[in-house]
């Protein structure tokens, strides 16, 4: 019988940006990551998927939502997926979301929309390039 697609297991949105393992030092007094690790970490999926699509220097301007689903334990492998959303004049939505593999379970434990904008080297916004 075929498996209706409501029932597939959610899979990440946009493409792996980074990946690293939760540890000890940025665990807090509960034994649980850091939101605001987490946070950076999705900063710099973002910044990775931004900076290839501006072709260059790009600044975080704004996190436009962020969601905490789940805690993260110590020594989960963390992967961070980045999507384009959006791209103006300057500027890049992207949805960054995080994805833990822990004890082996895989699940999403944070998601957040980041708003970069491109810069030149003398930190001026400038337009993105398009093809």
């Amino acid at each position: 019988m075929a498996k209706d697609p409501a029932e597939e297991e959610p899979r990440p949105r946009g493409e792996l940006s980074i990946q690293t393992i939760a540890m000890p030092a940025d665990a807090n007094w509960n034994g649980d990551i850091f939101g605001g690790w987490l946070v950076s970490q999705m900063d710099l999926a973002g910044a990775v998927c931004a900076r290839g699509e501006a072709r260059g220097r790009v600044a975080t301007v704004a996190i436009d939502s962020m969601a905490f689903l789940r805690p993260v334990p110590i020594g989960a492998v963390v992967s961070c997926y980045a999507e384009l959303l959006d791209v103006g004049r300057s500027s890049l939505r992207i949805c960054v979301e995080v994805w833990i593999r822990a004890m082996g379970d895989e699940a999403k434990v944070t998601e957040g929309t980041f708003t970069f904008v491109a810069i030149d080297d003398e930190g001026r916004t400038r337009p993105v390039p398009r093809e």
